[in-house]
């Protein structure tokens, strides 16, 4: 099957509240344009040089999600351009995301990463730190900034029940966090989770955007 016959087998399965991010972290610009020809729009990077290579020669109408852990000193290069960053994960990252965002006077979308999985690897603000950070002075000083949901990456394993598990826990805690903080707040709609081998489980638990890339492009040459 072609890149564009892969995205539109993906998106058959999928509810129309569910968002597919294409993620094309180390595939070539050939491969986003076939994907691109094929209709799919938002696009999936983790390594910020590599995002703005390609937003600069890609068309101008694709969304850029950052969805890799993201340094301090990477932001630049993705301030101009990025659509949603899935994965803010410190106080830190998010006083230099509004810093760099400034610079171009744009408010930048963003999720919140919460850890719910049972790996050390992953990263993320578990559930305390989330409120603390939402309820503090500073989060409500980021003029360049809109929390627009939260995302979370489930353990790596075969075990169903676990994943499932993890996932609605954060389904529940988004709900939480909707009423407690972005209860007027229309723009607080996304959960992002679920990727190439586990977003079934995530659509059934509630995730309105998955990350694929694998079952898209095929596996990566690094």
């Amino acid at each position: 099957m072609t890149i564009a016959e892969n995205i539109l087998a993906i998106k058959k399965t999928l509810p129309e509240s569910v968002n597919l991010v294409a993620v094309s972290k180390f595939h070539p610009v050939e491969a986003i344009e076939e994907a691109y020809q094929g209709g799919q729009r938002i696009f999936g990077e983790s390594k910020a040089q590599e995002l703005q290579k390609k937003a600069v020669i890609l068309p101008k109408d694709i969304e850029w999600h950052f969805i890799g852990h993201l340094q301090t000193n990477k932001v630049k290069y993705i301030a101009p351009f990025v659509s949603l960053i899935h994965s803010m994960d410190s106080v830190k990252l998010l006083e230099e995301v509004n810093k760099q965002e400034q610079k171009h006077s744009r408010v930048v979308p963003c999720l919140l990463q919460i850890h719910i999985a049972e790996e050390e690897t992953k990263f993320g603000l578990d559930m305390e730190e989330c409120r603390n950070l939402l309820s503090s002075t500073a989060f409500g000083n980021f003029s360049n900034i809109a929390v627009h949901g939260l995302m979370g990456m489930a353990t790596f394993t075969d075990n169903e029940e676990q994943i499932r598990k993890e996932f609605r826990q954060l389904r529940t805690f988004f709900n939480d966090i909707k009423k407690q903080f972005f209860l007027n707040n229309d723009n607080f709609n996304i959960l992002s989770m679920g990727m190439s081998d586990d977003y079934p489980v995530a659509v059934e638990e509630g995730s309105t955007m998955i990350r694929v890339g694998s079952r898209i492009f095929g596996e990566r040459h690094y």
